[in-house]
């Protein structure tokens, strides 16, 4: 599409609603130091980047598309930020290994019972720890195929022909998509479900609270706990993944 063109205009004024809805959903997990008001604008840029760059013939829906573009524009500018403490990735990475430890030795799901001990505090307070390193878990998922390059270009920029996939880059995003899936029907039930209606169903945590009859704190930590354990396992197949 030739940049600058009416039919340019009129797309990204069409989606514009979906850079609210990604921005809307992400600004949830966020702090209030963090400015809603530049994510939309890293948004915006994100969008803009999808209309210009959208291939029909890939067989992905234009929305779908812009959707993983708009959201790695904005977890780009979040990373620019840096906008989670020190210390929350600190204690992010204790739960983690100690999940790990917990995994390795028993073979299966760590309970949050046997993190609580294993931690040498109380399951009340280990859900305070959930509450705590949310944050990190969030962005993990959503950021687990984006690049780390200073430069911050997504993988969609670094490809030499961006109208074709590369063919190792989508081997190993259809792998990681694989172990997830696997990995999803191994959790306990109430974590599934509630990985599924946030991410495959684009319900946010309230609705999902009330869906359930829970409260949003507590959605937010069985949230966190599922998405700790997905990353558990993507860690045995690559020690790299953050």
């Amino acid at each position: 599409m030739r940049p600058g063109s009416a039919l340019e205009s009129e797309m990204v004024e069409k989606y514009v609603p979906l850079v609210r809805n990604v921005v809307g959903r992400l600004a949830m997990t966020l702090p209030p130091h963090v400015d809603s008001e530049d994510l939309y604008s890293a948004g915006l840029t994100g969008l803009l980047n999808a209309v210009r760059q959208y291939n029909p013939s890939a067989g992905t829906s234009f929305e779908t598309y812009a959707r993983l573009r708009i959201r790695g524009a904005i977890l780009d500018e979040l990373r620019r930020m840096d906008w989670v403490p020190r210390s929350v990735h600190t204690k992010a990475r204790r739960v983690q290994g100690v999940m790990n430890e917990i995994e390795q030795k028993k073979g299966r799901i760590a309970t949050e019972q046997e993190m609580a001990a294993a931690l040498k505090i109380s399951v009340p307070e280990y859900r305070e720890w959930l509450e705590e390193i949310r944050p990190a878990t969030f962005v993990c998922l959503d950021a687990a195929f984006s690049n780390d390059h200073d430069d911050s270009s997504s993988q969609y920029d670094s490809m030499a022909d961006q109208r074709q996939e590369d063919p190792m880059d989508g081997t190993a995003r259809r792998e990681v998509a694989r172990v997830i899936s696997d990995r999803l029907q191994e959790l306990p039930e109430m974590q599934r479900k509630v990985l599924a209606l946030y991410y495959f169903e684009d319900m946010r945590l309230r609705e999902i609270a009330e869906a359930f009859g829970l409260t949003e704190s507590r959605i937010c930590q069985i949230h966190a706990q599922g998405i700790l354990s997905i990353k558990s396992f993507l860690l045995k197949y690559d020690p790299d993944f953050a």
